[in-house]
């Protein structure tokens, strides 16, 4: 029995620890744009049945209840928490930020897509509109030389006045995508989000149709991380995870006493 309860203890202590990293990753992150932060999800452990509930107590009579004790927890992943982080003003022409549900596409090096909601795009060399890592919108958007005021609409329309032209002219459209199962898309680090069996497909398109939200310019999006909430889920792990110890040290102590007495 005593080795048991050890190894409860045990499982609760890699429970709380894993918990206590993903608030930490939510906390590094408080300033980072897009960000979205995560939840560690936890399930019990196989149980031993003793007695099985409903059994002969008697010849008359059945067991209400039975007797099953557990083995511990065990982690089932994180999730990841897809609600709107706020939206502040930046003013910048190429800061966008996506209001309602979407992802930004960008082509990575390898030629595969990634997704992210961090939209503090910048303009390469040559003109092209890529992210702050110098990976370029899917589809390609490429600025003029000289050119002026740039204008992206709320449906990812990009127009600019081009020297020699008064009027704008339109130079493309950004489109987002939408997944079924967003929170089943895999974290690759940089802010990049890649698609995997279990978020299906991307729906892309452009931004304010069918389900996918609308772009904001000279608007960025933050973490959707909350401070006080991490601090508080920080306070009641250590707590955990305090407890946990402790029944480890009752547990051994019971085992002391046992062996000097017997």
């Amino acid at each position: 029995m005593t080795t048991s309860a050890l190894h409860v203890a045990r499982t609760g202590l890699d429970a709380q620890d894993v918990k206590m990293r993903v608030i930490a990753n939510n906390l590094a992150n408080v300033n980072t744009v897009g960000f979205k932060r995560d939840r560690a999800n936890f399930e019990t452990l196989g149980y031993q049945q003793i007695i099985a509930a409903g059994s002969q107590a008697d010849s008359e009579n059945k067991l209400a209840i039975g007797l099953n004790l557990g083995s511990g927890v065990q982690l089932t992943g994180t999730e990841r928490i897809d609600t709107q982080g706020t939206l502040n003003t930046t003013g910048n022409t190429l800061d966008l930020a996506i209001e309602g549900t979407g992802f930004f596409q960008l082509q990575r090096p390898d030629g595969t897509i990634a997704y992210t909601r961090a939209g503090n795009f910048k303009t390469s060399a040559d003109g092209v509109i890529v992210s702050a890592d110098g990976l370029p919108l899917i589809p390609q958007i490429q600025l003029p030389e000289g050119v002026g005021a740039i204008t992206i609409g709320n449906d990812g329309t990009v127009s600019a006045t081009v020297p020699g032209q008064s009027e704008p002219t339109q130079l493309g459209q950004i489109e987002t995508a939408r997944f079924v199962n967003p929170a089943g898309l895999q974290a690759a680090g940089g802010n990049l989000l890649i698609e995997t069996a279990a978020s299906g497909t991307p729906q892309t398109g452009a931004a304010g149709l069918e389900g996918r939200g609308t772009i904001r310019q000279g608007v960025l999006e933050q973490s959707n991380v909350n401070t006080v909430e991490e601090l508080v889920d920080m306070i009641e792990t250590q707590r955990a995870y305090e407890v946990a110890s402790k029944m480890i040290k009752a547990t051994d102590e019971m085992l002391q006493y046992v062996n000097q007495q017997i």
